[in-house]
């Protein structure tokens, strides 16, 4: 199929799903009413099952509508009081910056960890929802017939097996990688380290998305790097025409994205831009490092593919791990580095020099089995359903003004404040009442997003949980008030 067909029949599901969600939005939809059917929208809209399928499909990841057994799709209750987006272009700073966040990250890692605490600020969902149990008996098996000597067969690159089931699955999505082409890590943090130390020298420039994962710009600080920081869309992603006007003027040496739900604001980028991006970068011959540690987690029918689906000449490396979807702790993550991969693996062994082999060799035992993709359903139908508990809340509590993200997948929330509203102070006041959460300025170099939070929806969701979530909205009100009246808000 041509890029042109593929282009249309991607804008049509699109504009087909946005006058869907105006409709809801503007209440000519209800919570319960049933949309019409696959056929009947083919027939009234001249349009393809497909396209349909993928518009439907779409809605229902945002949380909009909700398909019934043998009866078709409905508006979900709630729907209609989902707060709006937040702008796109929140901040941007074409200038080349110094990376100076580890204190910032720390004291939040910190208060984030603390027993009993809310963890809305946490990097991590809760425990709870991971196989636990069936992970120790695969880990215990392993303990009691681990042969010595195998501890160095692949020592750098990894345990063989286990990279023959993570090929396959890039396999079943359509990426014909071979396990030779992996090498685990001490998670994806390690890979994307491992990654930047290859492609780039100190004193450099990478460019990244604003806002941007904090353990990105800790790597960058780490390393020397200097950042360009570029406007990323709430829902779309990065803003490739900025993303061209730096390439331009900077000329970096690498960029570092999340193209698949985000980490802090939870959007996707579409496909036919992934498919420009990689064009991007493919013709100006720069690396692009993407972090892939949530992909797993999607909410729609398939998969959202990787950068790394459209990249041919080897210029993405493609970092992730199971930390986020599967095995919390254990710290095994790959990356698929392309043309760069024997650079890669000399840097692992040089550095780190393997990854844990008893985990590995467990892992790989575990996905044996058939209890992964069935632990993945549970998970994303879990984290699907808190994503719509926790926008219903805000809606509900948060005051007039307030914007959040509607993620399709992973469990981050990107919520932006009224005026009135600091994230800092805020993030203060919740630690002495015992909830965490992510305050904005984190996400920056440039200590951009005051006024903005990150929300873990990943949490066991409970009365606790809700209560937590109606003081901040609470307190959110308190500061704008007193912010409208010219007072520094209590606890400021």
């Amino acid at each position: 199929m041509s890029e042109a067909i593929l282009s249309a029949s991607a804008y049509r599901y699109q504009s087909l799903a946005a006058e869907i969600e105006e409709r809801i939005h503007a209440g000519v939809l209800l919570p319960g009413d049933k949309l019409p059917s696959v056929r009947n929208c083919c027939t009234a809209r001249n349009v393809s099952p497909s396209t349909v399928f993928q518009a439907y499909y779409l809605l229902e990841a945002r949380g909009l509508i909700r398909a019934r057994e043998r009866s078709g799709y409905y508006v979900a209750h709630g729907a209609h009081q989902a707060p709006p987006e937040p702008e796109i272009g929140l901040h941007t700073s074409p200038s080349s910056l110094t990376v100076d966040v580890t204190e910032r990250v720390f004291a939040l890692l910190q208060a984030s960890f603390q027993p009993g605490t809310v963890a809305f600020g946490s990097a991590f969902p809760a425990a709870q929802h991971f196989p636990l149990a069936k992970l120790a008996r695969a880990m215990a098996h392993n303990a009691r017939h681990f042969v010595a000597h195998t501890m160095l067969d692949d020592l750098s690159t990894g345990h063989s097996g286990l990279r023959r089931h993570i090929a396959r699955r890039y396999l079943a999505d359509g990426l014909p990688l071979h396990a030779d082409d992996l090498v685990i890590t001490n998670g994806a943090l390690e890979a994307l380290n491992l990654c930047l130390s290859t492609v780039t020298r100190p004193g450099g420039t990478v460019v990244v998305e604003s806002p941007s994962f904090y353990g990105a710009l800790q790597a960058l600080e780490r390393l020397g790097l200097n950042v360009i920081e570029v406007p990323t869309h709430p829902r779309d992603g990065i803003d490739l025409q900025a993303l061209q006007a730096a390439i331009t003027q900077h000329q970096p040496q690498a960029i570092w994205l999340m193209p698949n739900f985000h980490n802090p604001l939870g959007c996707l980028m579409p496909e036919a831009n992934k498919r420009q991006l990689v064009d991007l970068i493919t013709c100006h011959r720069i690396p692009l490092i993407e972090d892939d540690v949530y992909g797993e987690l999607y909410f729609a029918a398939r998969r959202p593919l990787p950068a790394k689906a459209y990249d041919r000449e080897g210029w993405v490396l493609h970092c992730s791990s199971f930390s986020k979807c599967l095995a919390p702790g254990w710290r095994i993550g790959w990356v698929a580095a392309g043309r760069f991969s024997q650079a890669v693996a000399r840097q692992k062994l040089t550095t780190s020099i393997s990854t844990n082999a008893p985990s590995q060799a467990a892992l790989a035992q575990y996905l044996e089995g058939v209890g992964y993709d069935k632990h993945l359903r549970q998970l994303r139908h879990t984290l699907a359903t808190q994503r719509d508990c926790m926008t219903q809340a805000i809606a509900q509590h948060f005051p007039a003004g307030t914007r959040a993200t509607r993620p399709e997948g992973g469990y981050f929330m990107w919520v932006e404040l009224p005026e009135g509203c600091d994230a800092l102070a805020l993030h203060q006041r919740a630690l002495a009442a015992g909830i965490s959460v992510a305050p904005g300025p984190v996400f920056s170099a440039s200590r951009a997003f005051g006024r903005c939070l990150r929300l873990n929806y990943g949490l066991l969701w409970d009365a606790r949980t809700e209560q937590a979530l109606q003081m901040l909205g609470q307190w959110c009100c308190e500061m704008t008030r007193a912010g409208a009246q010219g007072i520094a808000p209590c606890g400021s």
